[in-house]
């Protein structure tokens, strides 16, 4: 979750029993500087977006020694190797089982099995169980991740039925005090429910960057996305008020017109709890 999941959410979620990442986004080395030392001494690794990562973002990343990296997105592969040198984990989130099949050729340690149901940027494609039941055929001796709507034990309990090892939570973490954002975003996840989301390339236009074809992106309903969703051409033709009512929203935290990226699971939320209550949900922490 880049810029949510800071270094207090990070170290939380391992001081808790589970892996804390940090959400790097693009490979942000003053933000990822700042929140590392929130993190303290806590085992945590970083995430980042591999198709747009700034200039030095993965040694960035590396310098602040994290257990793992998890990569998401574009390709993956040129990046498993200086992982390994600096002593860390790869994960590698993928979405289907090709390019399963090519991380792990290419030495990724974790896979990551994103479903259409998670929040933020994807491939509206296969199901999170179907797309670990395909992975799973390929990559068997590989540890799997589910990703996508997770966020009770129930949710885990499905996901070993089609071969995961464990599940990777986004929007039930963001749903805590120690997640980086407005009160009002957070309770927004409260509100809403998993139907009250959408696929779009909505705020791609309006807030940027935008992403390759075939990536859309999930978040909670909003104006925009009642007005624009299916219709993005027409709204590239005429954005900058939208980007302009999205800047203003964004600074005042209305969460009927700003961004807030949400998966399925968004409907088992109904309290905003700490990090650690969100891990102590599950049986085997």
């Amino acid at each position: 979750m880049a810029k949510v999941a800071g270094g207090e959410l990070a170290a939380a979620v391992s001081n808790a029993g589970g892996l804390g990442i940090l959400g790097g986004g693009y490979g942000n080395a003053e933000w990822l500087a700042e929140q590392a030392e929130l993190s303290g001494d806590a085992r945590v690794g970083v995430g980042i977006i591999t198709w747009n990562m700034a200039e030095g973002g993965l040694d960035a990343m590396l310098s602040h020694n994290p257990c793992a990296v998890w990569l998401a997105f574009g390709d993956l592969a040129p990046h498993i190797a200086p992982i390994h040198t600096a002593g860390a984990k790869a994960i590698c989130q993928v979405a289907t089982a090709d390019e399963a099949k090519d991380a792990v050729d290419a030495g990724a340690d974790v896979i990551v099995a994103q479903g259409t149901e998670s929040g933020g940027h994807g491939r509206p494609q296969l199901s999170v169980h179907e797309s670990l039941s395909a992975i799973s055929k390929v990559v068997p001796n590989t540890p799997l991740v589910a990703a996508g709507g997770m966020n009770t034990q129930a949710d885990l309990d499905a996901a070993h039925e089609f071969g995961a090892a464990g599940v990777a939570m986004g929007t039930a973490f963001y749903a805590t005090h120690e997640a980086v954002d407005a009160k009002q975003a957070k309770n927004r996840l409260v509100e809403v429910d998993g139907e009250d989301t959408v696929r779009s390339r909505v705020y791609d236009h309006i807030r940027g960057p935008l992403w390759p074809e075939g990536y859309t992106g999930r978040t909670a309903r909003t104006t925009l996305t009642d007005q624009w969703a299916g219709r993005e051409d027409e709204l590239a033709a005429d954005v900058e008020p939208h980007q302009v009512a999205h800047v203003e929203a964004a600074a005042s935290a209305d969460m009927s017109v700003r961004v807030l990226w949400a998966g399925e699971g968004v409907g088992a939320i109904d309290e905003i709890v700490s990090a650690a209550e969100v891990v102590e949900r599950f049986d085997e922490v």
